[in-house]
């Protein structure tokens, strides 16, 4: 089983316009759900005078969590579409939100859903792709006599330390790659008199 997953490097965009209406799409790499609510703010700034800011977003290295808000458009006819998009292309970890600019033509609902999953289109397919590891997370307690033998097994591209503390009792929090971890904490559980704990 891969322990890969898509996302996107850094923010992309892209526009299509429909009988005089404009879909701008913007599309940003995110981790959490205070970042969302961080870049929608800074969007609904920048495009105060937009008559939707409809959005979808997929969270997760497994992409387990996501949402769809439509802001006023028909049910179904504008979040939907775009969380479609993030999804056939497999990514995860990524929020787009397509700023529409009402024309004075309704497009209906058909017209709707084929212009937001357009203009999300363009911004995804203007991302660099990239490619994040699924990871797991712990948390270890130690003694101070085995600190140099766990950062020699820590030592590891990749395994990233989050943060440690050195004391007679030691802690360390790391994530390591899922399909090293089996490896990675075989080599830590022959070290005697240390605790170990799922963190995720």
């Amino acid at each position: 089983m891969s322990d890969t997953y898509l996302s996107i490097s850094k923010e992309s965009r892209g526009m299509y316009r429909e009988k005089a209406s404009k879909f701008i799409s913007v599309a940003f790499p995110v981790s959490k759900e205070e970042e969302i609510r961080a870049k929608l703010q800074l969007i609904k700034k920048e495009y105060h005078d937009a008559n939707h800011h409809c959005f979808a977003y997929r969270l997760g290295q497994k992409a387990s969590l996501y949402r769809v808000f439509d802001d006023g458009e028909p049910s179904g006819s504008a979040g939907k579409p775009i969380l479609g998009q993030i999804t056939s292309m497999n990514l995860s970890d990524v929020l787009v939100v397509v700023i529409r600019y009402f024309g004075g033509t309704k497009l209906g609902i058909p017209g709707l859903i084929k212009a937001y999953r357009i203009a999300t289109r363009q911004a995804l397919e203007n991302a660099e792709i990239i490619t994040r590891y699924i990871e797991v997370k712990f948390i270890i307690k130690f003694n101070f006599s085995d600190l140099n033998e766990i950062m020699k097994i820590l030592k590891n591209p990749h395994i990233k330390i989050h943060e440690k503390v050195v004391d007679q009792e030691c802690t360390c929090v790391f994530s390591v790659r899922e399909s090293m971890q089996g490896a990675v904490m075989e080599r830590i559980r022959n070290i005697s008199n240390i605790s170990i704990l799922l963190n995720n």
